[in-house]
């Protein structure tokens, strides 16, 4: 049978949203939750990692947009903050990012994760879709591969006729581009991925009748990224949305809704 995974993203950024993450995942709403071990709060909010069910996955959510980096980085981090995901793009587009800076990040961010739980993460993905962009896409696979070799990567590629068949079908169209290629080069690493995707939307609206629409089309490991939380966080653009999504999936009978579509959850 096929698996949802639903994942709740930015675990870390704050001790708020850090906390739903938890309340949603032990009442059996989440079953993957990654994590942004370059923090500030990231080794005591690690501490509620524990108070997750057992069959919950914990992955490492790489941060190189928008935050203060672990690691001296002059070139890529010039005010100490990373740049946002627009900049970055264009920079790794033209192979303009200072990739060796991005070598030692990437890897304090693994030994962070790793010094705080114990072990590898499950699967590894990046902030804003970061770890799929030229050049930083090799060195999160060739990281991943050897430091959490049974780890799986996220891939926000899917089938065409899936992604026309959910709401937001242009913004899943360009994540998709992004990340051509990503699953081969994966494979080549020794890696798997997810074989579909969703969660893309405007972080605006009726996210209650959003959700069920993400589960449309799924493949084999069907993966749907979600933001739920609580508070609020200078610079977070999508605070709304968070207290939104986490009362819809509080809600929601998710597992009778993943079973409507083929798919098993929480397993």
């Amino acid at each position: 049978m096929s698996r949802l995974i639903l994942c709740a993203d930015e675990f870390a950024l704050s001790p708020e949203i850090s906390s739903t993450i938890v309340t949603l995942a032990q009442a059996g709403k989440l079953n993957a939750v990654s994590c942004m071990a370059g923090m500030p709060g990231w080794r005591e909010e690690a501490r509620r990692l524990a108070d997750l069910p057992a069959h919950v996955e914990v992955g490492l959510h790489l941060t190189l947009t928008g935050e203060a980096p672990l690691t001296t980085m002059p070139r890529f981090a010039r005010d100490g903050v990373m740049p946002s995901i627009a900049p970055l793009a264009r920079a790794a587009s033209r192979w303009q990012v200072p990739l060796g800076e991005l070598v030692s990040e990437i890897a304090a961010q693994f030994d962070a994760f790793a010094e705080a739980t114990g072990g590898p993460p499950a699967f590894v993905d990046g902030r804003h879709e970061a770890h799929a962009l030229p050049g930083i896409r090799d060195l999160v696979l060739a990281e991943s591969a050897a430091r959490a070799p049974g780890a799986w990567v996220r891939n926000c590629a899917d089938r065409l006729t899936a992604m026309l068949g959910r709401p937001f079908a242009a913004t899943a169209l360009r994540s998709s581009w992004r990340f051509r290629g990503l699953g081969a080069a994966a494979r080549a690493a020794g890696l798997r991925t997810n074989d579909s995707f969703a969660g893309q939307y405007d972080f605006a609206g009726d996210y209650r009748s959003l959700f069920p629409k993400l589960l449309r089309h799924p493949g084999e490991m069907h993966l749907v990224a979600c933001h739920p939380g609580a508070g609020t966080r200078a610079g977070d653009g999508i605070a709304a949305a968070r207290i939104v999504e986490a009362q819809a999936l509080q809600d929601l009978p998710i597992a009778d809704m993943a079973a409507k579509q083929g798919l098993a959850f929480p397993a």
